[in-house]
């Protein structure tokens, strides 16, 4: 079955009216970023300099007070969203349902942005980028986003640094940036949040878990394989051993949350069998991705 089906396309325009509901008032069709130059709407004044020019200047406060101010105005410019979506081997457990889940995710808030008419760019990576759809906006541009989306298949090992650095330099134009991701990175994720965090990109993570991960029935003697690198580990499975695992799985997301809690980034932990459109209104009553 289609991931983008009729049911998909019915739940996503339900979410945007949701949004619309959940931010009554704020003129969700036209979210801007705002720039102080030259525009419509007055912004505020600053001292005269030589080679000004002549036009901007306020002649009205020149005539009351003999001071030559330029009035500047907030110039409106049209927000870029960029959805980071990790594509690794990992996230092919259990018949990609993670990489799905995560393709569903993106499609939906992507929607709610060309909705908008946002500017929405899709890139998928693992330890590389591997693949990218370039901004495109306006509702209509849902269906390119679903033959991107439907056709990326997991594989590969992890490295967020090397991907976010490919991305940060292929992409100028700073913006939001939605990192979908399980982060089963063997360097870690803080080094390369920080990168996305200090390159001024607005970050928001979302970390798509499958419970089934940790439903493990074997006993005794085992040999585990990283699938992304191969690397075997021997252990002795045990109800105890299971609770330790459990237990520090558990500190690691609360470890992660208060990471990026402490950085202003919006956090949002999802296990797969949640429906992603429960998830989609979660963000939005947390105030991010649309504001």
């Amino acid at each position: 079955m289609s991931l983008f089906d009729e049911a998909f396309l019915k739940k996503i325009e339900y979410l945007y009216v949701m949004s619309k509901k959940v931010f009554t008032g704020r003129l969700r069709a036209e979210r801007k970023t705002r720039k102080v130059a030259s525009g419509i709407e007055y912004a505020d004044y600053r001292n005269y300099a030589p080679g000004d020019d002549f036009r901007a200047l306020d002649w009205r406060v020149y005539g009351r007070t003999e001071k030559l101010l330029v009035r500047l105005f907030e110039e409106k410019e049209d927000l870029m969203i960029y959805f980071l979506i990790d594509c690794s081997r990992s996230m092919q457990f259990s018949e990609e349902v993670k990489l799905n889940y995560a393709k569903q995710m993106a499609a939906a808030l992507g929607y709610i942005g060309l909705c908008n008419q946002d500017h929405v760019s899709f890139i998928a990576f693992n330890d590389k980028v591997i693949d990218r759809l370039p901004p495109t906006s306006g509702r209509g541009q849902i269906f390119k986003v679903f033959n991107f989306l439907e056709k990326l298949k997991s594989d590969g090992g992890t490295s967020f640094e090397d991907a976010f650095k490919t991305f940060a330099g292929e992409n100028r134009r700073r913006g939001v940036a939605v990192v979908i991701s399980d982060f089963y990175n063997p360097s870690g994720y803080e080094k390369a949040l920080n990168f996305l965090h200090y390159q001024q990109f607005e970050t928001y993570v979302i970390h798509v878990m499958d419970e089934r991960e940790f439903d493990i029935s074997v006993h005794g003697d085992v040999s585990l394989v990283d699938e992304e690198t191969g690397e075997q580990v021997d252990v002795t499975m045990t109800p105890g051993l299971m609770s330790r695992y459990r237990k520090a799985f558990e500190e690691l997301c609360l470890k992660m949350e208060a990471y990026c809690v402490a950085r202003r980034m919006l956090y949002f932990r999802t296990p797969v069998s949640t429906p992603f459109d429960e998830i989609v209104l979660k963000v939005f009553r947390a105030g991010g991705f649309l504001k």
